[in-house]
């Protein structure tokens, strides 16, 4: 996608650059600039183009509506949205490297426009006598400073958005990528310049043509019979009825005009390519905010094993469906900063509560559970409803659409999950407890692999109603649970005699994915199974590559992925 995304700039690119380099409008601005001018309208057009859409990934809430109706019926164009993040990301590169090019092609420009300053066509000079320091046009005039800044603004973005940055302080990124709002404003300013201009009447006075009441007229030989008929100070026009030599006409000038070029600035085409999606961007913002203005009610906060907390809420009109997010935000951790998390409980109609579960990693997530804890080395205590403190403000928004939202639209579904990925199966899970009849899914496939024996303690009770359950229906075969543990130094099991069903899944080591795969194969011939991973990037690169190759049972795998916009 990447790839055809990139090309279809780079053929936006050419074609427009040869609209400037083969257009007349420009031909006079051609000759002072050369191919400076038609570089930076051509990168201009791809940003504008990138700049409009890189904010629609950013829309949540529309994609998640797009996803819950029914008017996206096809479960391909569904997974069309799953990609969102990456068209962000892809637009957001593509931004940069023109950005290079038209930076580029304008440092040229201020120096063409300095040394090529032209006495005849005064209205095409951005500099105001030859020779002019170039540097004046890049800080002294409008355009020119709000280039200069925003090319500033770019770069923070762009270096702070690298996955180095992104993981070692995510505080950077965050606060950096506001900056966006910034880019836009001076971006607005930017293309008000009005810095090139195009040539307004070219029927009165096509580019090369002779005009005979111009007092620079000079190098151009002309008959002594027509000196006399043309004197200096000769105001009228060029009479039509004179006759004219043959030879003279066809030597010398295509056709005779008598109107000086006018010229004009372009009205700045950005305001239309990004006013629609930066207003729609912030009427969705605004709707945010007055969505998410009232805060939860904390029902129970709960510590578990290897640095996990859970959180427990209630909210008025609170619908979410199994496998979406949401983000939290707590005035008492970060003014500004919030973060997503994957629903790990969805109300239902017989309950109103809903949660998470956090992986206490960085400091947002460190100070928000020291603010829940009585003590932060509390690590198992299951701590009381409302009796002992209260909570910080805590503020929800979302829900918001996700890939695993499909886990129960297909009849066959694997959901591989790596440590603290469980989450958006968590949720998926829990709704199969409250009954799994009413929906497409007839046989999950649920494989969780960690790296401690304690970190299965997250989920095991949900995992053993939900066993404990089908095998009561007579559907034991509807779930079939694999639990991988990645590093041990013996055997071990999850301690507690009602985990017995999950001590017999649980395996030592890692999954043979290819063996996996061929086994799901073969017991679902000519079936479609979706494929939904949460982990790392080791696991999720196998299981796309497993799932997009063939095998011989006719099966075909679907891959989704988890990845918050």
């Amino acid at each position: 996608f990447q790839f055809f995304w990139l090309s279809l700039n780079v053929w936006l690119f050419w074609k427009t650059f040869l609209l400037y380099y083969q257009g007349l409008q420009y031909y006079y601005l051609h000759q002072m600039l050369g191919l400076g001018l038609c570089v930076s309208r051509a990168s201009a057009s791809v940003l504008n183009l990138n700049c409009c859409l890189v904010l629609l990934p950013m829309c949540r809430v529309i994609l998640a509506l797009l996803r819950g109706s029914q008017k996206v019926a096809s479960k391909k164009t569904r997974r069309l949205l799953d990609k969102s993040k990456t068209f962000h990301v892809t637009c957001g590169v593509t931004i940069c490297i023109f950005s290079v090019l038209h930076v580029a092609a304008h440092l040229v420009n201020a120096l063409n426009f300095s040394e090529n300053y032209n006495e005849e066509f005064l209205a095409l000079n951005a500099a105001n006598y030859r020779g002019e320091d170039p540097r004046k046009l890049l800080f002294a005039t409008v355009p020119g400073l709000t280039g200069v800044i925003m090319v500033l603004v770019l770069f923070l973005m762009c270096t702070a958005s690298t996955f180095a940055i992104r993981v070692s302080n995510y505080d950077i990124f965050w606060y950096t990528h506001n900056l966006f709002f910034v880019f836009y404003m001076l971006l607005m300013l930017h293309v008000s310049g009005g810095v090139l201009k195009y040539q307004t009447n070219l029927q009165e006075h096509p580019p090369g043509c002779f005009n005979p009441n111009k007092t620079l007229r000079q190098n151009l030989t002309v008959p002594k019979a027509f000196e006399e008929l043309f004197p200096d100070y000769t105001t009228e026009p060029f009479p039509e009825d004179l006759p004219l030599p043959e030879p003279f006409v066809q030597n010398h000038f295509v056709r005779i005009c008598s109107e000086e070029p006018k010229f004009q600035s372009h009205f700045p085409e950005t305001w239309f390519w990004i006013s629609g999606p930066l207003c729609l961007y912030c009427v969705e913002r605004l709707y945010r905010y007055l969505r998410s203005n009232k805060p939860v009610t904390i029902t129970s906060v709960i510590s578990h094993p290897s640095n996990v907390l859970e959180v427990r809420m209630m909210k008025d009109d609170f619908e979410a469906r199994p496998g979406q997010y949401v983000i939290l935000h707590c005035p008492r951790v970060s003014v500004l900063e919030s973060h997503p998390f994957t629903l790990t409980m969805c109300p239902t109609d017989t309950k109103a509560t809903f949660g998470v579960h956090i992986k206490i990693v960085g400091d947002w997530t460190e100070r928000f559970r020291d603010l829940l804890l009585l003590h932060s080395n509390q690590d198992t205590e299951i701590l009381p409803i409302f009796q002992q403190r209260r909570y910080p403000k805590l503020y929800v928004d979302g829900p918001f659409g996700s890939p695993f939202e499909e886990a129960l639209n297909y009849e066959v579904s694997l959901c591989v999950a790596g440590g603290i990925g469980v989450t958006p199966f968590a949720s998926v899970l829990n709704t199969l407890l409250d009954g799994w009849k009413c929906y497409k899914l007839r046989r999950l496939y649920f494989i969780w692999v960690c790296r401690d024996i304690e970190s299965f303690r997250w989920f095991a009770d949900l995992l053993c109603m939900l066993h404990n359950k089908l095998w009561q229906e007579n559907r034991p075969d509807y779930i079939n649970i694999q639990l991988y543990l990645s590093q041990t130094d013996g055997i071990q099991k999850i301690i507690g005699e009602k985990y017995q069903a999950l001590n017999s899944r649980l395996l030592i080591g890692r999954p043979q994915w290819k063996l996996l795969f061929d086994d799901i194969a073969k017991c679902n011939r000519r079936k479609t199974i979706g494929v939904f991973c949460c982990g790392p990037n080791k696991i999720s690169k196998i299981l796309h590559k497993l799932s997009n190759s063939s095998n011989s049972y006719g099966t075909r795998f679907e891959y989704n992925k988890e990845s918050f916009s």
